[in-house]
């Protein structure tokens, strides 16, 4: 299949001449506006200090820099790549008073240039107008979190990189790059680009001439390996109460069990499982992180070598190597639920109602998310079986999630009509 200069989408998905269901551009900016608009309120008022990790870390990180104390990633080792500090830093521009808002307003800002390039040029088509309004939706469902964390600020720079993908290669490599030295986990679009395109090797020249790049400046500024210190970080880190892989420990406290408790980790202030086997299990976390990204990977390189088109492989692969991010996770964090968004809006896009299962998947793991996070998170803190229930309803769901995309990548490899849009 050609590949199309235009964002992915855009030539194949023909607009059909009958008046769209769900409106038309303007309805659907006007409901960006109150989306947005209600999560920001939702961030700076309701109980639980949803905003907390901006205005009390990110927050005080930017101020020493300021300051001249300390440049986090550069004079010490950091728990993020090296870019985060830009957005942190930028925050700062109305002062410190004013930082939680500026942030704010700043990953709105980011979600509408994604946004605009989601409902694209022209005619607005019936597969995007749907991606876009799943993508408000799934917002409002997953609440505050989906703008109050540094994750907020990658998910709209990988959606457009991802958008990009079929057509313009080299942009999104450099976007998927970027977006992967503020937080790793967009390296996993990276790896799915890198199997689904024709065009690998302009991708991971790209992606590799980048990162040196960004490296070389950090060394420039006095980083040494602190650089890669975020490596080391989250490799030191315990079982958060929220990882997947913390769920027996937390069944077991509910059973009444006084071996297992949930603690506070004041070095990098986080609530972690403790109990016979918890630190084993989180070191083992690393490995099976890694044997399943090697599995995705395997069964995404049979379905290119089988002549899958990019448009019909990238999504459920995309899909695939998230979600393993996901559940082999020691951290666990709420905020890892926006990461969904890239790849299902990418699928809506490309596959329509073939990816209705995905979608309708993310959403109920970003209600059950919300209702544990921010308001009564201080119930799974003491593994209330209800919310230890959710947690668990939660991590299945990533399980099935992650069943349907090995499936749909493996079909991708298997159709012989290989069929790139309806």
């Amino acid at each position: 299949m050609a590949e199309s200069r235009t964002a992915v989408g855009e030539s194949r998905d023909a607009p059909r001449p009958r008046r769209p269901r769900l409106g038309g551009r303007a309805a659907a900016w006007v409901a960006f506006v109150l989306v947005h608009l209600a999560l920001v309120l939702l961030n700076l008022f309701a109980p639980g200090w949803p905003l907390g990790d901006v205005t009390a870390v990110y927050r005080v990180w930017a101020e020493t820099a300021q300051l001249g104390v300390v440049r986090m990633g550069i004079d010490t080792p950091w728990v993020y790549p090296i870019l985060a500090f830009a957005p942190m830093t930028a925050a700062l521009a109305f002062g410190s008073a004013w930082y939680g808002q500026a942030w704010l307003v700043m990953v709105s800002l980011l979600d509408a240039v994604a946004f605009s390039l989601l409902l694209g040029r022209g005619t607005l088509s019936r597969r995007r107008r749907a991606a876009a309004w799943w993508w408000l939706a799934f917002l409002a469902l997953l609440g505050p979190i989906a703008l109050g964390r540094i994750d907020a600020v990658t998910v709209p720079i990988a959606m457009a990189g991802l958008l990009w993908a079929a057509g313009r290669p080299r942009v999104a490599a450099v976007l998927l790059t970027v977006a992967t030295w503020v937080k790793v986990w967009p390296a996993a679009l990276v790896a799915a680009l890198l199997v689904a395109s024709r065009r690998r090797f302009e991708v991971v020249t790209v992606a590799a001439s980048l990162s040196l790049a960004i490296v070389g400046v950090s060394l420039l500024a006095g980083s040494g390996l602190n650089a890669f210190g975020f490596v080391a970080e989250q490799a030191g880190r315990g079982l958060q109460v929220e990882a997947p892989l913390a769920v027996p420990w937390l069944w077991w406290i509910v059973a009444g069990t006084d071996e297992a408790t949930i603690a506070y980790d004041r070095g990098i202030l986080t609530f972690q499982v403790e109990g016979p086997g918890a630190d084993v299990a989180a070191a083992l976390t690393t490995p099976l992180m890694l044997l399943g990204v090697a599995a995705v990977f395997l069964v995404g390189v049979r379905a290119a070598r089988r002549g899958a088109a990019v448009v019909a492989l990238l999504p459920p692969l995309a899909l695939a190597f998230t979600t393993v991010l996901m559940l082999a996770n020691k951290v666990g964090s709420p905020q890892f639920v926006t990461w969904l968004a890239a790849p299902v809006v990418l699928g809506i896009v490309l596959g329509g109602s073939r990816f209705l299962t995905p979608a309708a998947l993310a959403a109920a793991i970003a209600v059950i998310t919300h209702v544990i996070y921010p308001y009564w998170y201080a119930w799974l803190l003491i593994a209330d079986p209800g919310f230890v229930l959710l947690l668990t309803l939660k991590v299945v769901l990533l399980g099935v999630l992650l069943a349907w995309s090995l499936r749909a990548v493996w079909q991708a490899g298997s159709d012989r009509r290989r069929r790139t849009a309806s």
